[in-house]
């Protein structure tokens, strides 16, 4: 398919097209390649919750490191990360002082492990708190509601920066991968489907540099910046490509552009 002439693909064309790529990169070797590996080295609900989170919270810059950084954080919280936030003692995070990936520093992994314990000791976990505040049609309020829940207790002010806000025009990509994870069962055993409370035609694409492009090559999106608003414009053009699905697409926007340079 030549790239000038994407853009004039009917839209039973361009979900068959994007189908196909779904199925291409929809596939357990994809875990391999992906921070979603981290999560999948548990099998317990609230470790494999804890991973995600943590191992999406840093997935920005390069993949390799990302990896290797979200596995050092699991070794520094003994591989048992619940059992690890629900009783750790301060010379427990003492031990975590030397993480570090990008901006976010040992003293953020304190600030994150004291509020996940507030979040599952007070709010019943996380699952909880985005099925309470859910809309119909979105989660991007619930994640709103979420970051308000997660630093309630005192916390250092730069922290708040990792976790996004879509109410304050972010996208969020990293934390609506995460939803991705947890709420999607694509039956290939790539996302968990954890969170059952929750409606995959709920979630919304993790807009990032490589499927913001590849989106706007195929005419799903027109807005230059990767922000809320573009967000909720592709979030609409894949909703009428698949409503109960639309998030699978994001295997098809990634993957044609991290992979195949589309």
């Amino acid at each position: 398919m030549k790239l000038q002439t994407t853009k004039s693909l009917t839209r039973t064309e361009l979900r068959e097209f994007l189908d196909i790529k779904v199925a291409q990169y929809n596939r357990p070797d994809f875990i391999g390649t992906d921070p979603i590996q981290i999560p999948h080295s548990f099998s317990r609900k609230e470790d494999i919750e804890i991973a995600g989170f943590l191992a999406a919270t840093i997935a920005w810059g390069n993949r390799k490191t990302i990896i290797a950084n979200a596995k050092k954080m699991m070794d520094l919280m003994g591989n048992a990360p619940y059992d690890f936030v629900m009783s750790h003692k301060t010379a427990d995070l003492e031990k975590l002082d030397t993480f570090v990936h990008r901006t976010f520093n040992g003293e953020d992994l304190h600030c994150f492990v004291q509020a996940l314990c507030h979040i599952y000791s007070e709010h019943g976990g996380m699952e909880s708190i985005f099925a309470r505040y859910a809309e119909e049609g979105s989660l991007q309020k619930a994640i709103h509601k979420f970051k308000k829940c997660f630093f309630g207790i005192p916390h250092l002010r730069r922290t708040e920066k990792h976790v996004s806000d879509p109410l304050k025009g972010s996208s969020a990509k990293r934390i609506n991968m995460y939803l991705r994870w947890m709420v999607r069962n694509d039956n290939t055993g790539v996302d968990f489907g954890l969170w059952k409370s929750l409606s995959p035609s709920l979630l919304s694409c993790p807009l990032d540099v490589h499927s913001g492009n590849v989106a706007r090559k195929l005419g799903l999106l027109e807005r230059k910046q990767n922000d809320a608003k573009a967000l909720a414009e592709l979030d609409k053009n894949l909703r009428k490509l698949d409503p109960k699905d639309p998030v699978k697409y994001d295997f098809a926007l990634f993957g044609l552009g991290a992979f195949e340079k589309f």
